[in-house]
Formats: structure tokens, C-alpha cells, sequence
């Protein structure tokens, strides 16, 4: 027993002894490596090019957006954020919350509310039923003020449900400063204030819209023909949105005006793998009528003229990390530990592009941790990867350690000298 015990106090010593030659190895030696800076930039500058400083020109608009349908990013505004009514483009979040929430079959049957809507009018009549997909045409081609509240109350139950079922549907989507009160956009307001939207949230509102199929085939027919359920009455109407002809490329688009709002329109369009979303809010009132569709014009032509798609990832350069009371079997005892970083990345993300101005530069931000404290995790988050364009957020990826790193404590060292003295 006592031999035993003359041992175990040796032992215990020789653990303390190995403990503090280390810490003070360490000390001594933790001038000899440098660190390595926790943030490096690198910069993705986009090709030089023509570049048309002051954007489209003049625009008639009071708000008009220019945005970019794949990533949702605002290439161009004038007014942008400024809330204002916005007419039968209303009639665009209508449309999509009815392919969502119903059937195109359905028999939708008119209310006195919906035959007593002012012009524009189908002069659908109380008690008759339709097909809700005919509806949708006469709500997308002529703007028909009556078949958009009867397909409201026919999903809501009624134009206040319907309302709360498209205030949420705008915030949802990223909407910042909408708020609907009537399913076709005439002038109005409730507890909640005024009918209107900015003509960024009306873009957004396209841009999710034209991701729906069913939605583009409704909206680039140029004539359709239907009847009421009973087939006693019949209708023919043409699509009122004329730039489907004035231009190639025009794959949805909506009117609107009213006292208030002005002339409104909303469009989305393709030109040479680019698909833009143009929204203007008062573009002139009467009889400035074809305002929206020279704005248009000078919108794409601006976006076709200084944008295009490049890819913007670069290898990033990651730094080292120290790690305090961290050891390395394989450095050997009181020689600092850094960590290096890793990431994964799929290669599909690398190859992804971002419609950029010809003047614009992405960056790309390295951040390390500034030290790490032992033990660290194979795997842990150690630091970020993120790209700008100019001061937005594009994407970021964490920075992972390479591997463990075990921490020296007195229990590591008691392990340690136990496996050196007995093996």
C-alpha cells in the first residue's frame, strides 16, 4: 500500500511538472508565428463596357421599377418605395390567389355586390354562374371590375376575407408597404388605410406571378371567347395590354387607372436570356394614355443595354485561426495551434449568375474568427463567407474547422504522461 501510494503521488507530480513546462513552452514560443489577418476582401470586377450614368432618362412616371426576375434585385428606380394607388395592377395579385385557392372549373356564382361594380364592366348579373376560368380571362385581358369581385367573394367569402387573404399573400411575397382593400383596385380605403403599393412591391408581386403557368397563358391570350354556365349569353373579349404586340419578348403585363392612381401598368419580359419586371405608377392621367408604354420602352432598353449575367464566384483565401489552450500531436508539446478553415460549396452554386451593371463590382468577405478557445469541433463554425454587390448581401457560406483540436487541460495531461510512462 504504501508503495502504491509513494507512487501515485510521483506520478501526480511529474503531471503537474509536465504542465507547467508546457504552458510556459507556449509562452515562450507564441512571438515565433504571426498571425494571419481574420478578413480578406476579394473584389469580382465586371467587365468595362458602356454604361449610361444617368439610367433610362426621363421617365413620365412618378414610380417606376426595373427589376431583375430572377433574383428579384431592383436594377432601376425613380420613387420606388413611395406608396401609391395603383389601379387594376391589383387585379395581378387577384388572379394568382385564385389559381392557388380554387379550381378553374368552379362555378362562381354573381352576387348583387359583384353585378353593381361600376366600368369596367363584364355586366355579369346577379345570380348567373361562370366558370371561375372565365372569369379569370375577362379579370387579366379587359380588367372587368364586376368578375373581380365575384371570384373575391367566391374565394373569401367576401371582399374584406378576400382582402386579408391578399395583405397576406403581399407580405408573404416580401411586400413592404401594400395594403389591398378591393379585388380590383378601384379607389378605396378601410381601417387600415388606403388602397395602394409601391412600385417595387407591385414588381414582386409580377415576378411571383409569372412563375405560375397557368397565370402567363391567361395573360398572353390575345382573344377569348366564353359563356355563362347556361350557355345563354356570350362574350368575346381582346386583351388590353398592346405592348403583347408593339414589342417581342412580352410574356405578361397589366393596365390600370383610376382618378386617383393614373395610368398603371405592370409587365414582365424576355430579351436575350434576361427577364425583366417593369412597374409604373402614375404614368400620366387622361389623355396621356400611351406614357406607360414609352417608359416601358426606355426601361428595357436601359436593362437590355447595361446588364448582363456574369458569375461571381471566386476561390476565397481563408486565414488561420489560433486556437488558446488548444494541442497538436503532431507540432509536439507548447508549439501554438491554428486551425484552418474549410467549406462546402456546391459546384452549381459556384457557376450561378447575377445580373450586374457593366460598372458594378461584387465583393467577397472572408471573416475568421479572431482566436478560438479549446476544444473545437471537427466541422465547428469558425468564420463567413459572403458576397456584396455594393453594400446588398448576395449569398454566405460558413467556414468550417478542418478538423478537432483537443484542449490541454490537466486532465489531458494526466492522460498524457499515463500513456507515455506505462506505454
Amino acid at each position: 500500500m504504501k508503495i502504491r501510494h509513494i507512487a501515485a503521488v510521483g506520478f501526480m507530480a511529474a503531471a503537474m511538472a509536465f504542465l507547467q513546462v508546457s504552458a510556459a513552452a507556449r509562452e515562450d514560443m507564441s512571438h515565433v508565428v504571426q498571425m494571419i489577418p481574420a478578413a480578406v476582401d476579394m473584389e469580382t470586377k465586371v467587365p468595362a463596357g458602356s454604361t449610361d450614368e444617368d439610367g433610362p432618362g426621363n421617365l413620365y412616371a412618378l414610380s417606376a421599377v426595373l427589376m431583375d426576375a430572377d433574383s428579384g434585385r431592383v436594377l432601376y428606380d425613380k420613387e420606388g418605395e413611395v406608396a401609391r394607388a395603383n389601379a387594376s395592377t391589383t387585379k395581378v395579385m387577384t388572379c394568382i390567389l385564385a389559381l392557388e385557392n380554387a379550381h378553374g372549373d368552379d362555378y362562381v356564382t354573381v352576387s348583387k355586390n359583384a353585378a353593381a361594380q361600376p366600368d369596367v364592366q363584364l355586366n355579369i348579373r346577379e345570380g348567373e354562374q361562370y366558370y371561375l376560368e372565365d372569369l379569370l380571362y375577362s379579370l387579366m385581358l379587359k380588367s372587368h371590375n364586376d368578375s373581380a369581385v365575384a371570384i373575391a367573394e367566391h374565394i373569401g367569402g367576401s371582399v374584406s376575407g378576400f382582402a386579408d387573404m391578399m395583405n397576406a399573400k403581399a407580405k408573404e411575397l416580401g411586400c413592404t408597404d401594400t395594403h389591398f382593400v378591393t379585388p380590383n383596385g378601384l379607389d378605396a380605403k378601410d381601417g387600415g388605410g388606403e388602397h395602394h403599393t409601391t412600385a417595387r412591391d407591385l414588381a414582386l408581386i409580377m415576378r411571383y406571378a409569372i412563375q405560375n403557368e397557368t397565370f402567363l397563358r391567361i395573360t398572353q391570350t390575345r382573344d377569348y371567347s366564353f359563356s355563362d354556365i347556361t350557355k345563354k349569353r356570350q362574350f368575346s373579349i381582346h386583351n388590353a395590354n398592346a405592348l403583347l404586340d408593339m414589342m417581342d419578348g412580352v410574356i405578361s403585363g397589366k393596365t390600370g387607372f383610376t382618378g386617383n392612381a393614373g395610368y398603371c401598368y405592370v409587365c414582365a419580359c424576355e430579351e436575350n436570356g434576361k427577364t425583366f419586371i417593369v412597374a409604373l405608377l402614375g404614368c400620366g392621367w387622361p389623355s396621356h394614355k400611351t406614357y406607360k408604354w414609352s417608359d416601358t420602352k426606355a426601361l428595357l432598353k436601359y436593362g437590355e443595354e447595361n446588364f448582363e449575367y456574369q458569375t461571381f464566384w471566386k476561390e476565397p483565401v481563408l486565414g488561420k485561426v489560433k486556437v488558446e489552450n488548444g494541442v497538436s500531436e503532431e507540432l509536439g508539446i507548447g508549439v501554438p495551434v491554428y486551425i484552418s478553415g474549410t467549406y462546402e460549396v456546391a459546384e452549381e452554386e459556384k457557376e450561378q449568375k447575377l445580373l450586374v451593371k457593366n460598372d458594378e463590382a461584387v465583393k467577397c468577405k472572408v471573416s475568421m474568427a479572431e482566436s478560438l478557445k479549446a476544444p473545437v469541433r471537427q466541422g465547428q463554425k469558425i468564420g463567413e463567407i459572403t458576397y456584396y454587390l455594393e453594400d446588398e448581401e448576395l449569398c454566405s457560406y460558413p467556414v468550417l474547422a478542418e478538423k478537432a483540436v483537443d484542449k490541454m487541460d490537466y486532465m489531458w495531461c494526466v492522460d498524457k504522461v499515463f500513456h507515455d510512462f506505462f506505454h
